[in-house]
């Protein structure tokens, strides 16, 4: 009897500490059993790929949900930093360009402009929450509309006047369709962003401090942690992501709107919830948030490749988030 229950205590602890990682594998099989071709060298590396900006965003956002917040405002700075990337980096001789007299530059110019709006939006959002106190979720649903405002303005500059911005430079296309050695280029700058947020959240002092802050801000204020100035560090990291992975995005698609990005921010926050991150905060992993991301894009792209009906899809995405919340705050109940 009692090496019954010593199993039984090992099993409930093992689903619960490798759940997300069951749910992929899960996934993966119930549509290869339905589609063998699914587990085809292609389609891994097109779920992949799909994952690669997503897992950036996310990563943002996770920084976040880290301290307790929720951020809204990334879906559109991705889009904004898209579309400011793209305007700059069209072909010399397309026909609709956003700036007709503007020369030739250097690629990482507008790419570093880019990804600049996305640390001075995530400047706004850190300077607000820390000096302020607005909660997270509020600063960045304000943010979220005036970005999207500042974008459309911009987007619908003479003589664009609104019109999706296209005809690309091969260099800057190169970068989100590209590949080194058979790996596409987005994937390998995943995966960068990947060990280097790891790196900062596992061996760095701003990692430890977040992790602090996040499972109690009081008594971090008492050891001696500057709240303030921390908060800000993760936000201007999360827009920095942000900032990056609308460069990719518009790099990978070939082009850019003003509505690049609807959406993100959601998706973002489910898979970090899914992988593991606590809306409490104070608890989540890396490879949490990169599993998460992995399971939604399997849904999204494993059941169109089946035939699944879209709406079927948001369904099941739908019922995954509830669950994982529900586990969540069961947790955090258990502990208090």
């Amino acid at each position: 009897m009692f090496n019954l229950n010593i199993n039984k205590k090992n099993t409930g602890e093992f689903l619960r500490q490798y759940a997300i990682y069951i749910v992929l594998v899960i996934l993966i099989v119930a549509i290869a059993i339905k589609d063998p071709r699914f587990i085809s060298v292609r389609s891994m590396r097109d779920v992949l790929i799909q994952s690669s900006t997503r897992v950036i965003i996310a990563l943002g956002a996770a920084f976040i949900i880290l301290t307790g917040g929720a951020d809204l405002s990334s879906g559109r700075v991705v889009g904004f930093s898209a579309v400011v990337s793209a305007s700059m980096l069209q072909s010399a001789d397309y026909s609709n360009k956003f700036y007709p007299n503007l020369p030739a530059m250097n690629l990482i110019i507008p790419v570093i402009l880019a990804i600049l709006i996305g640390v001075l939006v995530g400047a706004i959002n850190g300077f607000i929450v820390s000096r302020f106190k607005v909660p997270a979720f509020i600063a960045t649903l304000g943010t979220m509309v005036i970005v999207y405002g500042a974008n459309s303005i911009y987007f619908n500059l003479p003589p664009n006047n609104s019109q999706p911005i296209g005809g690309l430079r091969g260099d800057f296309s190169k970068l989100g369709t590209g590949s080194f050695l058979g790996i596409p280029y987005v994937i390998l700058i995943a995966i960068a962003v990947i060990i280097i947020i790891y790196v900062i959240l596992n061996k760095t002092t701003l990692g430890k401090n977040l992790y602090a802050i996040g499972g109690n801000q009081e008594a971090a204020i008492v050891s001696g942690i500057n709240v303030k100035k921390n908060i800000m560090a993760l936000y201007i990291i999360a827009g920095t992501l942000y900032g990056i992975a609308g460069v990719l995005e518009a790099a990978r698609t070939g082009g850019a709107t003003n509505n690049y990005g609807a959406g993100y921010e959601l998706d973002a926050i489910a898979a970090c919830v899914v992988g593991g991150w606590s809306v409490s905060g104070g608890v989540g992993t890396v490879p949490g948030v990169v599993v998460g991301v992995l399971i939604f894009s399997v849904i999204n792209y494993g059941l169109t490749f089946v035939g699944v009906n879209p709406y079927w899809q948001q369904i099941i995405k739908g019922a995954i988030i509830i669950t994982a919340v529900a586990f969540d705050i069961r947790k955090y109940l258990a502990k208090k």
